[in-house]
């Protein structure tokens, strides 16, 4: 008799809301090139959450089907604050893939 394996997920980090995870979009041309040619929106997330939480977020947020995600973690810009030099926080930037009869309309 076959059995069907089960997959037991461990979250590392706190547990975070749906809201805390998004934290805004970005509307950037090249966000927005993806969006219509290739119905992939682009997130600012909080940096401890990981893909399925990203996935779970926007299902739950926006009532819509993920297909994918991809995340990437990017280094903050050095800069200069009255005369010294400062670095930007890092953050965290997910890719999502929706189902291609849903679209996020953020107007």
């Amino acid at each position: 008799m076959a059995t069907q394996a089960t997959i037991n997920t461990v979250a590392y980090g706190p547990e975070l809301e749906p809201h805390q995870i998004i934290l805004r979009p970005l509307v950037t041309e090249k966000g927005t090139h993806q969006s219509t040619r290739h119905n992939a929106y682009t997130f600012e997330v909080h940096p401890l959450a990981d893909k399925l939480q990203i996935r779970d977020a926007v299902e739950h947020l926006f009532k819509v089907k993920v297909t994918g995600v991809r995340t990437m973690n990017c280094l903050g810009k050095q800069k200069r604050f009255k005369g010294a030099k400062g670095k930007l926080a890092n953050w965290k930037k997910a890719i999502v893939q929706l189902d291609k009869d849903d679209k996020i309309d953020f107007i």
